[in-house]
């Protein structure tokens, strides 16, 4: 079910930058229990919304290892996204239109910070689970040091510590494919289509890999000099997240993703900072993940002190903490039964 929770409070962010009122579009499933302790907290990634059984089917939704028949499971729509919680698109109160690109710099603190302040408005004192991947993994581990004494557990894929230089290289490619576009800055809600579409080419090429694009977009017809399948994919994935997405939402939340580094303004390292976290953990990484490769998930396994590291075997690169949702539920339920009975004892 979908809610929205605005704030009618000054919103203060990492930069100092003010923004007067905050809005948040989040879904919940299931049903809380009495004690308040079923609480699942689903992180999303950059460009998906606050419907998590939607875009993570087979492992949220009935029958699947997060069940809202079990959990009371909340998915709260991030800062800067265009899927209604606030960002480029929202009107600002003080000039009484759409921010477009006058939205302020976010950082992933900013958007945990927006998930604490839904919640204390839901009255939630306990987090059972907090779980995401990608850049849902970064808004869980900086959850976790914020809130020790909140969050009860955690798991992470596909996901890292702090943003790498490859993936701050990504994305300052995807944002020049956007400034190419001399619409971009425009204020109009398809400024910048033309270099999104271009973006989104290039996310792919990281997203999913050789094999992956071998196997799935190989050629029959070996007599082709144009008109490949592999090219038409690549125009169809663009296409179809311009139909989806803004374009400014995208330039702002990869500055966001640029921002990732645990350790900023806490220790000297990231093993160190790593070190702090001291509950439960579950990390995963797909063996074909070019984008946050399992060499990211390894490190973080190995720093914090009551982790697990489980690699699941997947053509589907950086994709395949979505695609595998099945194999992924069945190693995550196994992790929390026994967590549950060591408990128990």
């Amino acid at each position: 079910m979908q809610h929205r929770f605005v704030s009618p409070l000054p919103f203060t962010l990492e930069s100092g930058a003010v923004l007067e009122e905050l809005e948040i579009v989040f879904h919940t499933y299931g049903r809380l229990n009495a004690s308040k302790s079923n609480v699942i907290w689903v992180c999303h990634a950059l460009t998906a919304n606050a419907d998590a059984e939607a875009w993570w089917p087979g492992l949220i939704g009935a029958g699947a290892t997060i069940n809202p028949d079990e959990y009371f499971i909340v998915c709260a729509n991030i800062l800067g996204s265009c899927y209604g919680s606030t960002g480029p698109l929202s009107i600002n109160p003080t000039t009484g239109q759409p921010y477009y690109m006058n939205f302020p710099q976010l950082t992933i603190r900013d958007l945990v910070n927006a998930h604490i302040l839904l919640r204390n408005h839901l009255g939630l004192s306990e987090i059972y689970l907090l779980m995401g991947g990608s850049m849902g993994g970064y808004q869980v581990l900086e959850w976790a040091l914020m809130e020790p004494s909140v969050i009860q557990k955690l798991f992470l894929i596909a996901t890292s510590a702090s943003e790498s230089p490859w993936g701050i290289a990504i994305h300052e490619s995807q944002r020049l494919a956007i400034e190419a576009d001399s619409s971009w800055r425009e204020e109009h809600p398809q400024a910048g289509a033309a270099g999104l579409k271009a973006a989104r080419a290039i996310g792919m090429l990281t997203y999913r890999n050789y094999t992956a694009m071998s196997e799935q977009q190989k050629e029959e017809d070996l007599e082709k000099i144009d008109g490949f399948k592999a090219a038409s994919y690549m125009r169809y994935q663009g296409e179809k997240l311009v139909s989806r997405f803004n374009a400014q939402s995208y330039w702002i939340l990869t500055k966001a993703l640029d921002s990732h580094n645990i350790a900023r303004g806490r220790k000297p390292t990231l093993e160190e900072t790593l070190a702090l976290i001291k509950q439960p953990t579950l990390v995963m990484g797909v063996s074909s993940d070019l984008l946050c490769p399992i060499a990211e998930q390894v490190k973080i396994a190995n720093s914090i002190p009551s982790a697990n590291f489980i690699e699941i075997d997947s053509n589907y690169g950086h994709d395949g903490f979505l695609v595998e949702a099945m194999v992924i539920g069945e190693q995550l339920k196994s992790w929390l039964e026994k967590k549950e009975k060591k408990e128990k004892k």
